[in-house]
């Protein structure tokens, strides 16, 4: 192979420069790789965006929690050992905020764009992307939630139709030891799959508390540019609520083929569980999508007998986000089936969350590189907030994928056994999850040289 070959050969283009775009490129880049990074504006806006920087924070100033102890503080420290550019320029552009990681959004944009922009392998072009690039050459998709229309249309050719989504409807996922497990029962409807779904039973007076507060519970006021269309097969459940007092008990709330075996009698209304993961230490409500703010979620989903002291892993929301069926279309190292040469990063491939699309950008501006190097693909530990994201992108039933925000609900157990009978309490076991990924997390490092070809 001649010297123009192999140079040839080890370029990467990376379309979006969001977060996950802008970690991609950097990470590719510091590995010896020649990066063309395309990002549309200012030449073209979104309806949401306002600069032509990139790694532009929309929404909101604040990455969440540092708390040690929490998933999304392990997260950040995976990335802070991993070497991260978001997370190293976020700490450096920090408001104070808490407990949380908040960023002086116009500094924090600034200072991604000039560092990406100097490095010497990155060509940062402003120019609107229409196509995903042909099949030769190895690519990385991180458009985000708000792709172009033309962009959108050429990614079916990877995704098929059926698997590109145009909005998250998204129930609440709960922690299952916070399940009261002396209320709920466990059954499928008519006996049909066994013991699948936890179920909430609901008595009449019940059930009417719980429509009332539904009813005049408060909501999310959708942005200018989200103009959600409902499909009917995805209400949110107040949306539903409102079509008459009886409508949720034909729907998500239909107690038929169901009988609590405590009383030997169909309930009048039933809130169906459905887990989560292979583990069981989470479980969604089932057709419980929202609109509801997030405080009011807490008060009055609590309302559901069996739920009143539960731990809340995500809360629920239905908002305009691009995003594709991952678990159908992508491998563990965040490549396509179908395509090898193309990855995929950010929030398009179903995860929630600044840090969460920094990190799924980290791992595929890696393992392109790696590609690139011929070197081996590397698909970080499940029992770390890397590992465990991953894991939930390409292994989740298909048919129930919806994005996620990093929680512990997502990480194998840890043995909980301590003498005697009592469980072993939240924090001791949150700090075994913790202790056990940074870990794995050093290990996985140290295996596969991780930071090893790394040079700025």
């Amino acid at each position: 192979m001649n010297s123009t070959q192999e140079n040839k050969e080890k370029k990467l283009v990376v379309v979006g420069g969001g977060l996950a775009g802008s970690e991609a490129a950097w990470q590719a880049a510091s590995r010896g790789i020649d990066v063309t990074l395309y990002e549309m504006r200012p030449v073209k806006l979104t309806p949401a965006h306002e600069t032509g920087h990139l790694a532009e924070m929309v929404c909101s100033n604040s990455m969440g929690s540092l708390k040690a102890v929490s998933a999304p503080g392990l997260l950040k420290e995976e990335m802070r050992q991993l070497g991260s550019l978001i997370i190293s320029t976020a700490e450096k552009n920090a408001v104070p905020a808490g407990g949380a990681l908040a960023v002086d959004r116009t500094l924090f944009a600034a200072a991604i764009s000039e560092a990406i922009k100097k490095h010497p392998r990155i060509t940062v072009l402003h120019e609107e992307v229409k196509e995903i690039p042909s099949d030769g050459a190895v690519a990385i998709i991180s458009s985000g939630p708000l792709t172009s229309d033309a962009l959108t249309e050429s990614l079916k050719t990877v995704a098929d139709e059926e698997h590109l989504y145009f909005y998250d409807a998204i129930s609440p996922i709960v922690e299952a030891d916070s399940i009261n497990m002396d209320i709920v029962f466990r059954a499928s409807r008519y006996g049909k799959g066994g013991g699948d779904y936890l179920n909430c039973p609901m008595d009449e007076g019940q059930y009417d508390l719980f429509y009332e507060a539904l009813m005049s519970g408060e909501r999310v006021k959708s942005k200018p540019f989200e103009k959600i269309q409902y499909f009917e097969g995805c209400l949110p459940i107040e949306v539903l609520a409102e079509r008459g007092k009886k409508t949720p008990l034909f729907g998500p709330m239909k107690p038929v083929g169901l009988v609590d075996p405590k009383t030997g009698k169909q309930p009048f209304a039933v809130i169906q569980l459905r887990a989560e993961n292979r583990f069981g230490t989470s479980y969604s409500l089932v057709g419980f999508q929202t609109k509801l703010t997030w405080p009011e979620q807490r008060r009055i989903f609590k309302l559901i007998p069996g739920l009143e002291e539960v731990s809340f892993l995500r809360l629920g929301s239905l908002h305009r986000n691009t995003f594709l069926n991952s678990p159908r279309i992508l491998s563990e190292t965040l490549q396509c089936h179908v395509r090898p040469n193309l990855f995929l990063a950010g929030q398009i491939i179903g995860v929630e969350g600044y840090v969460e699309s920094a990190a799924m950008g980290y791992l595929a501006g890696m393992n392109a590189a790696r590609k690139l190097l011929n070197e081996e693909m590397a698909v970080p530990p499940e029992t770390t907030a890397h590992g465990a994201l991953v894991q939930y992108i390409t292994k989740s039933p298909p048919k129930f994928f919806q994005p996620i925000n990093t929680n512990f609900g997502l990480f194998p157990p840890v043995e909980t056994s301590v003498k005697g009978p009592r469980k072993m309490k939240k924090a001791d076991r949150y700090q075994k999850i913790v202790n056990r990924a940074l870990g794995d997390l050093s290990s996985w490092i140290s295996q596969y040289k991780i930071l090893s070809n790394i040079s700025q």
